[in-house]
């Protein structure tokens, strides 16, 4: 499964900041029952390599698993060696971009100017992490929209609740990276999946 297969089975990055290795299993399959096939566990995580680990095991191709908060190359290849697949950014770093897709794993570096956007693009990054989101609004990616290369795909990440996809949606972003949204540290399975259930729903309801 590529990252494009993934986020048009369902446009949603699940981040399960503060998640623990021996949770995080439990979460992660409720999130796939539900349908959403791209996770992520930042860096800043109990031990998210060994969550990481897990997750590439459990699910291989089924779905895209892997770090955020990725800030150095060998970060980037740490998380490869781990099975990771996707790498997650707040920032642009040509470093890390280019370390991402020399180990052939998909690159999502953090934006939020057309200058970071066109660094992140020229270095080949497809997927940008407009962060956080709600800093900037849906006209800025109604505006970045207008002069990126049209297979450019920008995700929405921070502070966007089930509310706010649709309209993120018509702005023009093809992807969401919920946090709190849909996991809290600490919170139970049941929590998860009703926070998933709800999400779920309301990107059934976009008009595409």
């Amino acid at each position: 499964m590529t990252l494009d297969e993934a986020l048009n089975h369902c446009p949603i990055i699940a981040i399960l900041r503060g998640v623990r290795p021996d949770e995080v299993l439990s979460h992660a399959e409720i999130l796939f029952d539900a349908g959403i096939r791209a996770i992520e566990v930042p860096l800043n995580s109990p031990d998210p390599l060994d969550s990481i680990a897990t997750l590439a095991t459990t699910f291989r191709d089924r779905c895209i698993c892997g770090a955020g908060t990725v800030l150095t190359p060998a970060e980037v290849k740490s998380v490869a060696d781990a099975g990771g697949k996707l790498i997650v950014s707040p920032n642009t770093d040509e470093s890390v971009i280019a370390k991402t897709l020399e180990l052939g794993l998909w690159s999502a570096p953090g934006i939020g100017t057309p200058t970071e956007a066109f660094t992140a693009v020229r270095q080949g990054s497809r997927h940008l992490k407009l962060f956080p989101a709600v800093s900037y609004g849906p006209n800025h990616i109604k505006q970045l929209r207008a002069v990126l290369p049209v297979d450019v795909v920008i995700l929405a990440v921070g502070g966007i609740g089930p509310a706010d996809i649709e309209t993120w949606w018509q702005a023009g972003a093809r992807g969401f990276g919920l946090g709190s949204e849909i996991y809290k540290a600490g919170q139970s399975p049941e929590e998860t999946r009703l926070k998933a259930a709800n999400i779920v729903k309301s990107v059934s309801l976009l008009r595409i």
